[in-house]
């Protein structure tokens, strides 16, 4: 499983996964569950979305 989520897009989802959680804590709702897909993307650095359109968000410059 090669790494398609890098830099800002993982520092991204790891934010996005954040605000989700507080949302859901705050207003005691179900919404704080989804908070564990962008924590899991950033936390693997895969994305299977990114994976099937075959994006690749490597921070190599060449």
């Amino acid at each position: 499983m090669k790494s398609n989520v890098t830099g800002f897009d993982g520092a991204f989802r790891v934010l996005l996964a954040i605000v989700l959680l507080c949302y859901g804590v705050l207003f005691e709702c179900w919404w704080g569950l989804l908070a564990i897909i962008p924590f899991a993307t950033a936390a693997f650095s895969w994305c299977p979305l990114y994976a099937i359109f075959g994006i690749n968000n490597d921070s190599k410059v060449v």
